[in-house]
Order: structure tokens, then sequence, then C-alpha cells
């Protein structure tokens, strides 16, 4: 970025960022981290409660997503040492700050949505049961 007439980036944790815009979006760019980031704004959820509310994400994504974010610091992952093994995601006090941003895209979205296109119901999702053999 150019300010008076002088380049500077920011630099954090040994990664540069030529602009804000570069900071955010390297922590919540993509199509699927803010999705994931939505969903555990106001609330915390295992692994299987997200990909219900994300139907069209893949489990190899959503699990590459949730790490990325933990990584990031934006949630974070509690395992319970119980059989089967639960695992809740919540947003940490660092992802709570972005709770605005999130809500301020959503509204952007939806008012496109409204003006722009048309909100059409969709069938109930049949879940597919696993073939025994």
């Amino acid at each position: 970025m150019i300010i008076n007439g002088k380049e500077y980036i920011y630099k954090i944790n040994g990664d540069n960022y030529h602009c804000a815009m570069d900071v955010t979006m390297n922590f919540i760019g993509g199509k699927w981290k803010t999705v994931v980031l939505w969903y555990l704004r106001n609330k915390t959820l295992r692994f299987g409660e997200l990909k219900k509310q994300v139907p069209d994400i893949t489990e190899k994504m959503l699990s590459i997503q949730l790490k990325s974010l933990e990584d990031d610091g934006l949630i974070k992952r509690e395992a319970f040492d119980e059989i089967p093994l639960r695992v809740e995601y919540s947003m940490t006090d660092f992802g709570k700050s972005l709770i605005p941003i999130l809500e301020a895209i959503s509204k952007w979205g939806r008012n496109l949505g409204e003006t722009e296109g048309t909100m059409v119901e969709l069938e109930p999702r049949i879940e597919k049961k696993k073939k025994s053999l």
C-alpha cells in the first residue's frame, strides 16, 4: 500500500500483506470459511452439525477449513475423552471480532438476493442410507 508516497506492507507471523484487505481475505477468504464462521458465530457445533448446515461442502473440505480457521486462531476445537470421540467447534474471542464483518457481508448478500434474485424453497433432503452387504 502506498501512503503519502511511501510503500508499506503489514508483516504478520512472518507473512507479508500488501494492504488491509489482503490481511482480511487471508483469514476469511475462499468459498467456505465465512460460511463456517457464520454458523459458529452464536453457538458451539459438532462436526456433523456443521456438515448439516453446509450440505454442499465435502467432509474433507470441511475438515480442511476447520483446521485452517483453528490454525489462524478464529475457532477452537475441543475434543472430549468419550467413546465415540466428541469434538466441538466454537469461535474464539479473536474470531468473534469478525461477527460485525460477517453480519455486514450477510446483509449485503441478502439485499442482493432480494433485489436481483428469487428465494426458492427446496424440498427436504433425503439422507442417503449406507448400503449393507
